[in-house]
């Protein structure tokens, strides 16, 4: 009998924002399903076996379509890793969009994602947004009812800074088990901001440093959205680190896509690319991603200040 993957298994992470139509309320037709049975099945192709959602994307279609592709295909539930997310507000009539980490509000957005996800249970919850209203006692005591219901199997963080979690573990039960980040050759703050440190130019960087060093210390994995970097290193006009990414792609005989993905994986703080697109072939190009990352010391600089635009301080 084989055993229900564990996420710190994983070496990337399928993200469905991209499935079940558009931002709007508007039905998923049959096209959308079978726009996430195809990337579904691209994700599973290349080895993926964890899955990312949160309740807001395409105000919740996209948990729905992935709940009509596992209604449809028996077994695929036990052979998943199965994350969401909730935490944020969506705009709504004379309603500001806003962050709500409430205690009873988080309950009440598992058990419509339970619904919509068409699951008994979430392998991994993740709090979306800093909540600034938040007490991390209530919302601890939220999780703690959640994990002792057999609704949720482990938490997480989105978006957050190590003195965040570090106040919310302090009141949390269960370890937490992971941190969503936006992290990518184009958004290298996580990177840039250690580096800086100390230099005139590090008030330009708002990601706070310790964070990455807290999570690997701790055994919180990182996992990075936005990985592709939304195709500006793959596109039409890639610039000069795109025309280095392909360059590089070249000569390893591999795809850009798994380029960008070693040079994240490459950092030893054990990151996890989160995949966002939803086309087959573009999920079908990061296949070697999951390979140990084969670029060297000089390469991984090489890239990075080719992003950069400019040399090191």
């Amino acid at each position: 009998m084989t055993s229900h993957p564990d996420l710190r298994d994983s070496r990337l992470v399928y993200g469905g924002m991209g499935l079940g139509g558009g931002w709007d309320t508007e039905p998923y037709t049959a096209a959308h399903i079978g726009q996430a049975e195809a990337a579904v099945e691209a994700a599973l192709a290349v080895g993926i076996t964890a899955f990312d959602f949160a309740d807001i994307y395409r105000h919740g279609k996209s948990e729905a379509v992935f709940g009509e592709v596992l209604a449809r295909t028996p077994g695929l539930r036990e052979r998943i890793v199965l994350q969401t997310k909730c935490g944020i507000r969506l705009p709504d009539g004379d309603r500001s969009g806003h962050y709500d980490l409430r205690g009873s509000s988080i309950v009440q957005r598992v058990e419509e994602s339970l619904t919509r996800l068409r699951t008994d249970v979430l392998d991994v919850l993740l709090l979306h947004r800093p909540d600034p209203l938040a007490d991390p006692r209530d919302v601890a005591q939220a999780l703690d009812s959640l994990h002792r219901q057999g609704l949720v199997r482990q938490f997480g963080v989105s978006n957050m800074g190590a003195a965040q979690i570090e106040q919310l573990q302090r009141h949390l039960g269960l370890p937490l088990a992971a941190n969503q980040l936006e992290m990518s050759l184009g958004r290298r703050d996580w990177v840039e901001s250690g580096v800086l440190l100390n230099t005139p130019a590090a008030g330009g960087y708002e990601f706070p440093v310790g964070t990455l060093e807290y999570c690997a210390a701790h055994r919180i994995q990182l996992q990075a959205w936005g990985s592709l970097a939304q195709g500006r290193f793959t596109g039409p006009d890639p610039g000069p680190a795109g025309a280095l990414v392909a360059e590089l792609a070249e000569r390893k005989g591999t795809t850009p896509e798994t380029i960008l993905l070693w040079w994240l994986r490459r950092h030893p703080a054990g990151i996890v690319p989160v995949i966002g697109t939803s086309r087959p072939e573009r999920i079908h190009a990061c296949r070697d991603a999951q390979l140990p990352p084969d670029l060297g010391h000089e390469e991984w600089y090489a890239l990075w200040i080719a992003a950069r635009g400019k040399p090191l301080p």
